[in-house]
């Protein structure tokens, strides 16, 4: 008997059949996949940690970003990052997965007033201690994020920015070496406030010569994501000033 393929209960039944057929192959793979997932978001997020620290496979040009391999980021998380600490209120405590806590999950808790965590890493290269500290901001599309290692003077040893939706060419830009390596020698501080640093447009210091400023120049065309990285910069110094002033070389 022929199937009236003209009649609409048929198409009805084909969508449906379809929805569910393929709505379990995506679950199936979503499932089967969700480890591998979890454990790329996990090196990547050691490749950014220890690359706003200065330990990546950069070489001298200033055109590439070069994260350490996946294959040996997880030894060298842990030959650089010598405590992981999550601050609580007053409480810190050492936690080994403090990098794997979820900051636009805790930004939630807080507004709904609950305590946040806050991770905060200790590196060591060359004898030197660096400060990492995770942030989360908005941009002018969606979400930006970034790491930046401070030492004990506050001066900025490195960073590194991603985004979520940026537009390529403009704010996307947050993200390569050219603008991140402006941050680098730059003081968080102004005459003992913590002032950040702003992306300035038309700050006059183009090659970035200037570290007493609390400036670099900004992205061209990108005036908006550039505010959202300079507020995201403020904003996560505030939150975690208490636990910097314990640690900072007062002048």
């Amino acid at each position: 008997m022929a199937v009236n393929t003209e009649k609409n209960s048929y198409t009805v039944i084909f969508a449906t059949v379809m929805v569910v057929i393929v709505g379990s192959v995506l679950a199936f793979l979503a499932s089967s996949l969700s480890g591998k997932i979890s454990e790329n978001e996990r090196l990547e997020k050691q490749q950014n940690i220890l690359y706003a620290m200065g330990v990546n496979e950069n070489g001298d040009d200033e055109g590439s970003v070069n994260f350490i391999s996946t294959s040996e980021v997880a030894a060298e998380f842990d030959k650089y990052i010598k405590e992981q600490l999550v601050i609580q209120g007053d409480d810190i405590t050492k936690d080994d997965k403090a990098y794997l806590i979820d900051l636009k999950k805790e930004e939630s808790l807080a507004k709904a007033g609950e305590v946040r965590r806050l991770p905060l890493f200790v590196g060591e290269k060359d004898g030197k201690e660096y400060y990492i500290i995770p942030m989360r901001g908005k941009g002018l599309w969606d979400a930006i994020w970034g790491f930046m290692s401070l030492d004990a003077n506050m001066v900025v040893q490195g960073v590194f920015f991603d985004h979520a939706g940026e537009t390529p060419g403009l704010g996307a830009n947050i993200n390569q070496r050219y603008f991140m390596d402006d941050f680098i020698g730059e003081s968080v501080l102004d005459n003992g406030r913590y002032a950040g640093i702003e992306v300035a447009k038309g700050n006059n210091d183009p090659t970035n010569e200037r570290k007493d400023d609390n400036a670099v120049d900004a992205l061209a065309g990108s005036t908006i994501t550039g505010n959202g990285v300079t507020a995201m910069i403020r904003e996560t110094l505030n939150l975690y000033k208490p636990y910097l002033e314990t640690i900072r070389v007062k002048k």
